[in-house]
């Protein structure tokens, strides 16, 4: 996609951290941005950060296919077409496997495995109408195991896979599907305030740097699966 202006992408989880940061980045592109949340407070209090007719905020849990499967219904109805999805929603909880409880390693699966899935089949044959790009939010977690982290790891591991499989059926109809696999990230994932303390992380706005190059690149190159972490994490 040379010329992003007046595209449409709809970006999952949007309503903070990584996903805003990627939504105000496309935004200064000329694109036009759909954000989810989980509950129309969330998605309202985004809304404020854009006062922009080029933004339009849906209720959605990825981890319910209706959900969204309204999501981008709504999507189409506003601006009838879909040339890009980052499917950011994610979840971690994190304990040793002897006391994770079913719930929390239910609501990683839910949200960061099926989620994928359920936004990707969504969205799915608007992509190939406009021959577009499916990205999914991964993490380095989805190639590095670590203690206290087997759900995690279990949900982005699969993410991994799951992208590079569907990236296999999926070219064939053009549609280009990609992995980021970020590092430490200046967020609000696991109860963190981004804050100067984290000023070594990767910020969001580096991830919608990222997002922006992989949608330029020329389209006969695909960069499948992206790892991307600190420079310097010694300067904590």
């Amino acid at each position: 996609m040379k010329d992003l202006k007046n595209k449409v992408v709809y970006i999952t989880g949007g309503t903070k951290g990584i996903g805003l940061g990627v939504a105000k980045s496309l935004l200064a592109e000329g694109m036009k941005v759909a954000i989810s949340g989980r509950t129309q407070q969330s998605v309202d209090q985004a809304l404020k950060e854009f006062n922009n007719d080029a933004v339009l905020g849906v209720v959605s849990n990825v981890a319910k296919m209706e959900d969204e499967k309204n999501a981008v219904s709504k999507i189409l109805d506003k601006w009838g077409q879909l040339d890009a999805v980052l499917a950011n929603a994610g979840v971690g909880n994190f304990a040793p496997i002897d006391e994770i409880t079913d719930e929390a390693w239910h609501q990683m699966i839910d949200t960061n495995l099926n989620g994928v899935f359920h936004t990707l089949k969504s969205s799915v044959e608007a992509l190939k109408k406009s021959k577009g790009y499916y990205i999914t939010l991964a993490s380095l977690a989805g190639t590095n195991f670590f203690a206290q982290g087997a759900g995690y790891n279990a949900s982005k591991f699969g993410v991994v896979g799951f992208t590079q499989a569907a990236m296999l059926d999926l070219r064939k109809y053009d549609i280009k599907v990609s992995t980021i696999m970020p590092g430490s990230v200046a967020s609000q994932f696991n109860n963190n305030e981004p804050s100067e303390k984290d000023a070594w992380k990767i910020q969001p706005e580096d991830i919608g740097e990222l997002v922006l190059d992989l949608l330029k690149m020329n389209p006969r190159t695909l960069p499948s699966k992206i790892e991307v972490r600190p420079t310097r994490p010694d300067k904590k």
